[in-house]
This record gives C-alpha cells, structure tokens and sequence, in this order.
C-alpha cells in the first residue's frame, strides 16, 4: 500500500470517528433521558421536519478540539444546516439538550452566527429549535472571538427573510432571546420559555420558583403574548411551521407562492354567510366560520389564537393567492379593539407587509374598548401602533365591512377613506358612526326621538355609499368573488 493511501485512509478513519462522535450528540444515557421526558432529540426534530434526506450539515465538528485540551462535546451543543421543506431551502440549527443542556460555547456562538449570515447572504427563511439553557456558564473565563453574536445578526435578518422559531423544551437567556425575533414564535405544550432560569431567580431575588412558572407555554400564548402558536406535540408544531412557510415567499420581494389553478382556488357564491351573519349589528356570530367560507379549502392558519382573542389574526389562500386576513370576532367583547388584540394585530400586519402579503380586514366591532381597565391597559397606544402599521402598509390591502364599525376601531381596521385600499366592500346591514348609537346617544343624553334618529343615521350601507366611503355594496354571499377579483390586480 502507497503512502498516500495510508495517509489518507488514516485520516479518513480519523473524520469518521469524529463525525460518528458528533453525531451520537449526549451519548445513549442523556439520549434515552431526553426521549423518556416525551422530546425528541435535536437530529430527530431535523429529520422529522424537512424533506427526506435534504439536511446538509453544517459546522459538525465544532466543539470537538477544544485548544484547552478540555473534554470534546458533539457539535458543541447545536445542530445546523441547510435543508428543503416542501422542495424549498432553507437554514436552521436546533439546540441539543444533550450536550451540556443545550447550553452556548463559543464553537456553538459561532456556528450560530455563521448560519445566520448564511441565511441574509442567501435570502433563505431560518428555522430556529429551542431547547437550551443559554450561554455557557464557563464562557466569561475566554475571550469571545466572533462577533458580531447572532442577536445582531437576526436582528438583522427580521424582515427579510421568514423567520420562525420553536421552543420545545425548556428555553433561557440568550437561546431564548433569539427566538424573540422570529415572525412566528411556537410552543411545544409542556415547554418554557424565559431570560433567566429558578436558580437565577433565586440568586437575584430571593425567590423559588420553577421553569413552569417562569415561562409555561400557555401562560406565553394566553397572557403575556410572547409567542403565538401552542402545538400540543412536536409533529403539530412542525406541521404549523411547514404550512406557515408555505403561504410566504421565501423572502421579502419574492413572487409569492400563488396556487391560482387548484380546485380549491375556484370562485363560489357563499351560500352559507347570510345564515353565519345576522344583519342585527348586537347579536354575536364567529368570525371563524365566516374566515372558513371565505378561504380556501385547508389553507387557513389562525397565529397567536389564545391572544387577543377579539381580533383573529391568520394566514390562508384566497382564489389560491396567499393573504394576511384581520378580522374582528363578535363573539369576543363584541369584536372591540383591546390592547392585546392590537398589539397581535400590528405585528401580523407588520409581517404581511414585510413579505408583501395582500391585507385582508374583515370588519366588524363597536370601535376601541372603552373604561378604566381599557385605560390602564393601555389601550389606547396599542390601537394607535395598529393604525400606524395599517398607514405604513403598502401592500394591496382589501377592506370589508360586514356589520359595524364605530370610530377609531374602523380606523385601526383599515376603513379610513382613501387609505390605499384597492377595494373597499360593505354589507347591507353596515351601521357606522363616531360612536356606537346606543352608547352615543346615552353620552350625548338624547332623547328617545334623537337616539332612534342617530340609530337610523348609522344603520345601512346607503349614506356611505352615496358619499364613497366604500366602492362596493355587495351581497353577502358574493364576498369571496369580490376579494378574489381586487387579488387579481396585483402586481405579477
């Protein structure tokens, strides 16, 4: 045998051996461990959300010679790549709790901060799995040798590209903080999410606590509004995140993923709205089930539905077209603005606008939601950031007013006259007005005969439409047909 032979059979043996360690990640125990608490490992959640056999590794070997001489870990704690979902690229890197918890090295920072880069040099959408307990403890006794770190980076990266980011497993500091930048933000049932973990906590002020009560999945998708989606298994966060990225294109002044020619795409009469629909403007109906008439079969993704619960926010195809939809929901404080429900609103609008999703608003609240609490919750800012946000898209935004739409809420909503919509529709049945009939009439201390005046005044379509304050009056089983016909003036 040559020597060359030798020498490269030697270190061809040798990248095996390291490859092999790499890839084994915390070793059979932590592995067992990690599947025994219900989770999948870090190589399995790779596997299980792109396309057979499209991951590419990247950075495998680091944390494997660490010039200290120290212990090597496997891929220093984070997996990484390139891949396909659905035949299209993208980048993304899961964090391996195995290895040290999942916890950030500098080999683990760097290879953070390459694959990022990666994805703003290539205009790819990033993925991000969390399941880590941020930096490294021992980090502080080295110098930091990349910067910039992958905060700045993804930073960066917002609005350029998608990004999503999952946690499913136990999430903190700076892993966690990554995450925040995402355009969807999903939580596995069961996992947590916070800046500092129980022992943190503890130190800094004197508090036992537990990373359930830190940071719980439902408390983030219900109360304080940090993430948006709840899977309720791994798989059902991977479906959310493939559908998710199906309806957007793969970066910001992409052609996007327009499906005009499927079955699902065709024009129909709504048969079914008039009866969803009750032309009185104070009886309550779900929006949902006028979203599922409208939309295209199986398309329909409602993002951050435990938040803000009197607004939906969602992503779907209409006539195939991939649209952002804000709709009012009725059976939820009568559809009113609150500051939860803007706040989710804005950053879907935000999001639609980015990536050049056509806006769909399906209207239909008593305006923003007044009293004390409303006050102090600070209402007030949240609605006038979704005003700012709806003034600042420039996307081919629709506007539909199904019943009532009562002052700054039709505002926030996206009615305004002359507000660059391509098309605005009413109802019949649309009341609108300053305020509502009833409570104006009762602030103003009208009489019975004034209130049924301004009652009268505020109901029906007719006035508006004489003034054009919309372009259509249509009937209700016509609305899809209408959206699907102000889609078809986009830009190709």
């Amino acid at each position: 045998m040559s020597t060359k032979k030798q020498d490269w059979e030697t270190l061809v043996s040798e990248l095996r051996e390291r490859t092999n360690a790499a890839e084994g990640m915390g070793g059979s125990q932590k592995l067992d461990k990690q599947h025994d608490k219900g989770r999948l490992d870090a190589r399995q959640r790779i596997t299980a959300l792109l396309d057979h056999d499209s991951f590419s590794e990247y950075g495998a070997l680091a944390g494997g010679n660490h010039p200290g001489g120290q212990t090597p870990l496997a891929a220093d704690g984070l997996v990484g790549g390139t891949g396909r979902i659905q035949g299209r690229s993208v980048i993304l890197f899961a964090e391996d709790f195995t290895v040290k918890g999942g916890s950030i090295g500098h080999p683990n920072a760097a290879k953070r901060a390459r694959l990022v880069r990666l994805a703003q040099e290539q205009k790819l959408p990033l993925i991000v799995m969390l399941d880590g307990a941020g930096e490294r403890a021992d980090n502080q006794s080295e110098r930091y040798p990349n910067s910039p770190n992958d905060l700045q980076l993804v930073a960066d990266l917002k609005g350029q590209v998608p990004i999503v980011a999952m946690v499913l497993g136990t999430s903190a500091g700076h892993g966690a903080l990554a995450g925040m930048f995402a355009d969807l933000i999903i939580m596995r049932q069961g996992a947590s999410l916070f800046s500092a973990g129980p022992p943190l906590v503890k130190a800094a002020l004197g508090i036992d606590t537990s990373p359930s009560a830190l940071g719980d999945a439902r408390m983030h998708t219900q109360d304080s509004g940090l993430a948006h989606n709840l899977g309720a298994t791994e798989e059902e966060c991977f479906a959310m995140t493939r559908h998710f990225l199906s309806l957007l294109p793969p970066r910001a002044g992409a052609t996007l993923p327009v499906t005009a020619n499927s079955p699902a795409a065709a024009r129909r009469t709504l048969k079914n709205l008039e009866a969803i629909i009750p032309p009185q403007p104070n009886i309550a109906y779900d929006m949902r089930e006028v979203l599922r008439e409208v939309c295209d079969s199986q398309s329909l993704i409602e993002l951050q539905p435990d938040f803000g619960s009197s607004i939906i926010t969602a992503l779907a195809r209409i006539g195939g077209v991939p649209c952002m939809l804000i709709a009012n929901q009725p059976a939820v404080q009568a559809g009113a603005i609150t500051r939860e429900a803007a706040e989710k609103a804005t950053h879907f609008i935000e999001v639609a606008s980015s990536f050049g999703l056509p806006l769909v608003s399906l209207l239909d609240n008593p305006g923003v939601m007044p009293g004390p609490a409303a006050e102090e919750a600070g209402t007030l800012k949240g609605a006038a950031q979704m005003f700012m946000a709806q003034r600042r898209y420039r996307g081919l935004k629709i506007v539909a007013t199904l019943r009532k739409a009562f002052g700054f809420g039709s505002s926030v909503m996206g009615m305004n006259p002359w507000d660059q919509q391509v098309v605005s529709l009413a109802l019949p049945c649309v009341s609108l007005g300053g305020v509502p009939a009833i409570g104006g009439a009762t602030a103003a201390n009208a009489s019975d005969e004034q209130a049924a005046g301004m009652q009268s005044i505020q109901s029906g379509a007719w006035v508006p439409a004489d003034a054009m304050a919309f372009d259509k009056v249509i009937e209700p089983g016509e609305l899809r047909n209408e959206i699907i016909t102000a889609l078809q003036l986009r830009a190709e």
